[in-house]
């Protein structure tokens, strides 16, 4: 049993479910338990070597127990109910993002993440879900005979048991479920994700993979299956290396911001290669042969401090810049190139990030704070300055497109088909927030309330008629 109690509370559900999940995923790909010891080697040797700084983005506890997951669905229908059992959990669809666009090769799908939103639930447990919805309406991909055939057997599945959707539903609504449905809720969810041995139409299977890998691995099974489960570091770079010398095959990069002296940014991926799984098939003549499926893989990441929308603009940026840079200059290492422009572009401290509103933290006044009876200064960026407030860096909770598509596409074993001439189909943030049946939340918008809040309670405590805001750069719009 779960808990002790009549009853068991969402986030008490979302961590048990994580365990479990985690447990289970283990077993079927033994890989990811070595992933998951190395991540606690690597968390452990780095807390001795940096003290309580290495605790700036989360607590050793939090960050070693931290996991996100990753799905794919083949429906509109099918993401709903996602979002019903992962809303048992406290769950709510946060951002869009679209990996047809980040991707160079064929990776057809639009995606989100099911994540708590509130600070005190992300403390509790942060598990998050990535969830990607295959899209066969776009003809860069799938003509019209194919996408019949694939809707067709897309309808014809069932994912989720009935009995699991009515024990989400009642927990979604009553914030809780009595311990005995809360066992059985766990049960049919943990199952649900489990990797299946029925047999795999090999024709079917192969006839999708010519086009994409992740559309094989989508539509051409009659179930889902969790495709990666991630441990979080504190540093990936260690553990990259400790994985390569236990003779771990691991992909060729370090997706997300470069390695460098300055603050930690957003989030930075990697992973082992997708390994190859034996799975029972079905020939053309009826007869179940054993093959070998990879699909599957273990990732690994490391969490840094939200980013602004203007952030956000200049990461971009500096992302185009490092492009444009490693195809003018081939045989100079594209790490290299990123780390100087990273240097020369991005803010070297957090106290410049905060001044120039391109990252998000939250502020509390200081305990050394002056107590001459001055009159504080109006902004941000004075206040940190002269040791009136204190910044606290608001962890990333989220994703990055192209980080995402690059993790794809280095564990695929071709690039697929994709027809650039047609005009893709409009899949935007709306269109999801209408297959989901329910608000798809703006992750700046999440970080900008949890960092005004914080603003409100100093303005509050100081007397302030208005919280303290920013001051802007020269030629920034107002």
């Amino acid at each position: 049993m779960i808990a002790t109690g009549p009853t068991v509370s969402q986030w008490q559900l979302r961590a048990a479910f994580a365990v479990r999940l985690s447990e289970m995923y283990g077993r079927e790909v033994p890989a990811y338990t070595t992933l998951v010891d190395v991540s606690r080697e690597v968390n452990e040797d780095v807390l001795r070597a940096r003290g309580a700084g290495a605790e700036r983005f989360g607590s050793l506890a939090r960050v070693t127990a931290e996991r996100h997951g990753a799905i794919r669905v083949g429906t509109p229908r099918e993401l709903g109910q996602v979002a019903r059992v992962f809303g048992a959990l406290g769950m709510h669809p946060v951002g869009f993002y679209d990996l047809r666009e980040a991707a160079a090769s064929a990776v057809p799908v639009v995606s989100t993440a099911f994540r708590p939103v509130d600070g005190e639930e992300l403390a509790r447990n942060p598990f998050r879900v990535f969830t990607s919805l295959l899209t066969p309406a776009d003809p860069r991909f799938f003509d019209a005979e194919l996408r019949a055939r694939l809707e067709t057997f897309l309808a014809a599945r069932e994912l989720f048991p009935p009995e699991l959707l009515t024990l989400a539903d009642r927990a979604a609504a009553d914030r809780e479920l009595p311990a005995d449905d809360a066992e059985r809720f766990l049960e049919l969810a943990v199952r649900a994700f489990e990797l299946s041995r029925e047999p795999v139409d090999r024709a079917w299977y192969r006839t999708l993979e010519r086009v994409s890998a992740v559309a094989a691995d989508i539509g051409g099974v009659r179930s889902t299956h969790i495709n990666h489960l991630t441990p979080r570091v504190l540093d990936i770079d260690e553990l990259y290396r400790r994985m390569t010398d236990r003779g771990i095959e691991m992909i060729d990069t370090i997706q997300g911001p470069p390695a460098w002296q300055g603050p930690d940014v957003l989030l930075r991926q990697t992973s082992f290669r997708a390994l190859a799984e034996p799975r029972p098939m079905r020939t053309e003549d009826g007869a179940v042969v054993s093959d070998a499926l990879r699909v599957r893989f273990g990732e690994v990441e490391a969490r840094g401090i939200a980013l602004t929308r203007a952030g956000r603009a200049l990461y971009d940026d500096l992302l185009d810049r490092i492009d444009t840079q490693a195809s003018e200059h081939p045989t100079r290492a594209r790490d290299a190139i990123a780390r100087t422009v990273w240097e020369r572009h991005m803010p070297g401290s957090e106290e410049e990030l905060a001044a120039r509103g391109l990252a998000y933290f939250t502020y509390r006044l200081a305990d050394d704070r002056p107590r001459d009876g001055g009159r504080p200064p109006a902004g941000i960026g004075e206040l940190v300055r002269q040791g009136w407030l204190r910044a606290e860096p608001v962890v990333y909770e989220d994703f990055l497109p192209r980080s995402a598509a690059g993790i794809f596409q280095s564990n695929l074993g071709a690039e697929g088909t994709r027809d650039d001439d047609r005009q893709g189909t409009v899949h935007d943030a709306d269109w999801l927030s209408g297959a989901l049946g329910r608000e798809l939340l703006d992750p700046f918008a999440l970080y900008e309330q949890q960092q005004n809040r914080s603003l409100a309670q100093v303005a509050r405590t100081l007397g302030l008629t208005d919280p303290p805001r920013r001051l802007r750069t020269p030629g920034e719009p107002r």
